[in-house]
């Protein structure tokens, strides 16, 4: 693979750390006087595909959502033209530190559909390159420290100026094989998570009592999830859980509701057993059928207790009393989002 003249980086990112990434390429790039244009998924018209060279190097990065890409970044690499250019996939998922090591976080199947879908597009894969950047997914663990977010963005920053300094050379990189068992083993996850649990998930954020309907997360969703209703905030099923509400939220109103999750699981052993034994007492049922109707039952009454919260949320007393069953309404929770450069470069 000869050197390319020109980079066209194409990214989605919620609380910023795949868009950070894509301005570390656009530097190493600059290094090498190689032209590079970065361009955000989530604002891409469709017409803009005509104008892309035949010549560059392109290069598709976005967060790793249930160990796959999210849906977002999956439709646009399905519905994106037939070519032969050079294709770079990268990915960012959760990254920790233990001491001085950058825990790997997991790929998925990610790789393995975009790669299929492109090839069959005419497209030449020539690198799989996970980035551990730091984890953004709050409603399930605090947020890092700032010298943890510190350090894990200037070790991938030189991770990723090392392999754009080798592919601007002409090198084929895939640091992705050595993670294909891992990735084999959680794919089933990654297809439960695409079908059933990302539309769970997106039915666990709410503006809390501290939100003053300045309308910022309905305004700037990547996939406008966000809708108002009753005055308030209200998160549909096409949410894309990127975390980029929640972390922005100038009020830090966006809160995950924890305290819904365990009320939606302890009603749903108490409904699926009323089902099986009175419903359905006496019909012989295979267990897929039997998981197609454990997870419905699930998700109906999530939907159904997502619409009660999202009205008792008008009621003061009752907002608040929510917030303090919500891990993240405390504030050694935190937020994150991904910080310049200057920070960890700064002594």
């Amino acid at each position: 693979m000869s050197q390319p003249s020109k980079i066209v980086v194409f990214f989605f990112s919620g609380t910023g750390n795949a868009k950070r990434v894509a301005l570390w390429i656009h530097e190493a790039a600059m290094q090498k006087n190689v032209e590079c244009h970065l361009h955000n998924i989530a604002g891409f018209q469709q017409k803009e595909f005509a104008g892309i060279d035949k010549e560059a190097l392109l290069v598709f990065i976005s967060p790793v959502h249930g160990f796959n890409y999210p849906k977002i970044t999956l439709n646009f690499i399905r519905r994106f033209p037939a070519g032969t250019n050079n294709v770079v996939l990268m990915n960012t998922r959760g990254g920790m530190k233990i001491g001085n090591w950058v825990t790997p976080g997991l790929t998925g199947i990610a790789f393995f559909i975009s790669s299929f879908w492109l090839r069959n597009k005419g497209y030449k894969i020539t690198a799989q390159i996970p980035c551990d950047m730091p984890s953004n997914w709050i409603s399930l663990h605090p947020a890092l420290n700032q010298n943890t977010v510190k350090y894990i963005h200037k070790t991938i920053h030189d991770r990723v100026a090392s392999y754009f300094s080798r592919i601007l050379n002409g090198e084929k990189l895939f640091p992705s094989h050595k993670e294909i068992v891992q990735d084999v083993l959680v794919s089933p996850i990654s297809l439960l998570y695409y079908f059933i649990g990302r539309f769970i998930i997106a039915k666990t954020f709410y503006a809390n009592h501290e939100c003053d309907y300045c309308g910022l997360c309905i305004r700037e969703c990547p996939v406008s999830a966000i809708k108002e209703i009753g005055n308030k905030p209200f998160w549909t099923v096409h949410c894309e859980s990127c975390m980029h509400c929640m972390n922005f939220c100038p009020r830090k109103a966006i809160e995950t509701s924890h305290g819904l999750l365990l009320l939606t699981t302890l009603l749903y052993f108490a409904v699926t057993g009323m089902v099986y034994r009175y419903a359905l007492g006496g019909i012989e049922l295979n267990s897929f059928v039997k998981f197609v109707i454990s997870n419905l039952i699930f998700f109906v009454l999530m939907l159904v207790l997502y619409r009660l919260q999202h009205i008792l949320l008008k009621n003061s007393f009752m907002a608040k009393l929510i917030s303090y069953t919500s891990f993240t309404y405390y504030n050694f929770w935190g937020r994150y989002k991904s910080i310049a450069d200057k920070l960890w470069k700064t002594k």
